[in-house]
C-alpha cells in the first residue's frame, strides 16, 4: 500500500460489536470513523458472537462516507487471528481499517500485516485493509517509532491514555482525566505519539474522555491534541461526535483567511518574491506549510 489513503478522523466513535442496536446508531451517526469493538466493549463470553454482528452491519448498514473499522483484541489473546479472519473473510470488502489494541513491538503490527496480506490474497480483495495502532502500553510508549514504521498499512497512531494510564501507574479518577497533577499528565505522551505519527507520515487520534456528561472537559482535552497536531479525537458516547468535530474542524473564516494567505504567496511566488504580506503577516515558504495544513484539512472535509 504505497499510498495512503486520506482520511478523517475528527471523531471516532466507539461502538460495542455485540450490540445491533448501537451497531445501527454508529452507522447512522455524524462522526467521521466507527470502530466497531470487539476487545473492552464486549464480555469474553460474546466476543465469537459479536464477528458475526459486526460483518452483518458491515455488509448491511449504510454507513455513508464513514470509514469502516474493526477493533480486535490484541496478539496475545485467543481471539486476535479469529477476529481477523472471521471479518474479513466474512465482510472485507465492506472494511476500510483494522485497529490493533495493545502492540507493543513493530513485530505485532508485522503479524497483522501478513494475515491481512494472506487474506487478500485468497479472497481476492478490491482494495488493501488499513491498520490503526492504538499506543497503551508504556512499552509500546519506548518503541512507537519502531511501531509506526513496521506497515505500509498503517494509517494512524492513536494515544490510548486508559490502559496507559494503568501501564504507567499514574494515578486518575477517570480515563481522560489528569487527576491532581499540576499540569497536563499526558502531554508528553500526546506529543510523542504525535511526532512519531507525522514522522512516518500517519495521522494521531487522542482516545477517550469517559466523563460524556461534561462537555467542556472533553473539548479542553480536544483542545490539547489539536494544538499538538492531533487530528481527531475518540467518542465513547454519541454526544461527544459534534464537539469533536467542532473542535477538529477549521472555521470558514480560517478556510478563507488560508486561501487568501496561499494565493497572495503564490502571486508573488511567480513574481520571484520570498515572501509576501498579507494583512499585516509576512508569508513565507514556512508559513505556507501552516496554510497548507488547513486548506488539506478543509479539501478532506469539503469546506
Amino acid at each position: 500500500m504505497s499510498k495512503r489513503p486520506a482520511r478523517l478522523r475528527r471523531s471516532q466513535l466507539s461502538v460495542p460489536g455485540s450490540s445491533e442496536k448501537m451497531l445501527k446508531s454508529g452507522a447512522a451517526s455524524a462522526a467521521d470513523h466507527v470502530f466497531c469493538d470487539l476487545e473492552d466493549a464486549v464480555a469474553p463470553s460474546a466476543k465469537v458472537e459479536a464477528r458475526d454482528k459486526i460483518a452483518w452491519a458491515l455488509n448491511n448498514l449504510d454507513w455513508g462516507r464513514k470509514t469502516r473499522c474493526v477493533r480486535v483484541n490484541d496478539v496475545h489473546t485467543e481471539w486476535c487471528h479469529g477476529d481477523i479472519i472471521t471479518i474479513v473473510e466474512k465482510a472485507g470488502a465492506n472494511l476500510d481499517t483494522i485497529m490493533l489494541t495493545k502492540p507493543t513491538v513493530a513485530g505485532d503490527v508485522i503479524f497483522v500485516d501478513r494475515l491481512l496480506e494472506q487474506l487478500e490474497k485468497r479472497l481476492k480483495l478490491p482494495k488493501p485493509i488499513g491498520i490503526e495502532v492504538l499506543i497503551e502500553e508504556v512499552e509500546a510508549m519506548e518503541n512507537v517509532k519502531d511501531i509506526a514504521r513496521a506497515s505500509d498499512r498503517l494509517e494512524a497512531l492513536i494515544f490510548g491514555m486508559g490502559d496507559y494510564s494503568g501501564s504507567q501507574g499514574i494515578d486518575t479518577r477517570e480515563i481522560g482525566g489528569t487527576g491532581g497533577y499540576p499540569g497536563d499528565i499526558f502531554h508528553y505522551a500526546r506529543f510523542r505519539v504525535t511526532a512519531a505519527a507525522r514522522a512516518a507520515g500517519l495521522d494521531a487520534v487522542d482516545g477517550p474522555y469517559s466523563n460524556f456528561k461534561n462537555e467542556e472537559g472533553y473539548r479542553n482535552e480536544a483542545r490539547k491534541a489539536r494544538a499538538l497536531g492531533m487530528v481527531g479525537k475518540w467518542a465513547i458516547h454519541p454526544s461527544q461526535i459534534a464537539p469533536a468535530l467542532d473542535v477538529f474542524s477549521p472555521s470558514a473564516a480560517d478556510v478563507a483567511r488560508a486561501r487568501k494567505m496561499e494565493t497572495a504567496y503564490r502571486e508573488a511566488e511567480a513574481r520571484g518574491l520570498g515572501a509576501v504580506q498579507v494583512d499585516g503577516v509576512m508569508i513565507d515558504v514556512a508559513v505556507l506549510r501552516l496554510v497548507r495544513n488547513t486548506l488539506n484539512q478543509a479539501d478532506l472535509i469539503g469546506m
